[in-house]
């Protein structure tokens, strides 16, 4: 039977092009009850990407009225754009007992770690199998100028510097492998005990039915 449980926090981080983002859609499409945050950005929208649901693409002003208000779980400013969660829908996922994934960096994951929410946290890191394989990957999106990506792969080595403060670390040289990982990860963290809101309730009535 499945038990009430409270909600995670799901912080999946890693450098740029070692495959967070493609792990993260297919660890939504293996569990569809799963909540991804909605992170806002300054940065310009990239070809494709839809308000409200790829980001909340708001000015420089915006984006820090809503910091002053406390209204980001976490905020950060990556290649000259400022990144944050919103922390509203977050708290509402948590109380519904639904999980919510965090695509963010080391910086981000830090913040939400340290937040009034720490508890619920349980994070992941991605690592490349290489440098090199990274810069392969960065190339082949052809996302970016040249100089763009020299930037990613200056930034990866201090991204990386962080994988020992995350729970678990995943190598990324397979990505069937590294997404059957984390289905792992998510289904254990979810059985924990003290995670499992609905458990004492239903241990103390296995009680009662026992000694009536």
């Amino acid at each position: 039977m499945e038990m009430e449980r409270s909600g995670l926090l799901v912080i999946l981080s890693s450098p740029s092009g070692a495959g967070k983002s493609t792990l993260a859609r297919q660890l939504m499409d293996w569990d569809p009850g799963l909540r991804f945050s909605v992170s806002a950005t300054t940065r310009r929208p990239r070809p494709g990407e839809v308000e409200g649901e790829h980001y909340y693409f708001r000015t420089a002003e915006q984006f820090r009225a809503m910091v002053a208000a406390g209204e980001m779980l976490e905020h950060a400013e990556v290649f000259g754009n400022f990144y944050g969660t919103p922390r509203g829908p977050v708290e509402e996922a948590m109380r519904a007992g639904r999980d919510t994934l965090f695509d963010v960096d080391w910086q981000g994951g830090q913040q939400i770690r340290a937040s009034s929410l720490g508890g619920h946290v349980i994070s992941i890191f991605v690592l490349p199998p290489s440098l090199a394989e990274l810069e392969r990957r960065l190339i082949s999106r052809q996302q970016d100028a040249p100089e763009v990506i020299a930037g990613r792969m200056r930034k990866s080595r201090d991204e990386i510097s962080h994988w020992a403060e995350y729970d678990y670390v995943i190598v990324n040289d397979d990505l069937d492998r590294s997404a059957e990982a984390l289905k792992t990860i998510l289904r254990a963290e979810r059985m924990r005990r003290a995670r499992q809101v609905g458990l004492g309730p239903f241990v103390r009535a296995l009680m009662e039915e026992e000694s009536a």
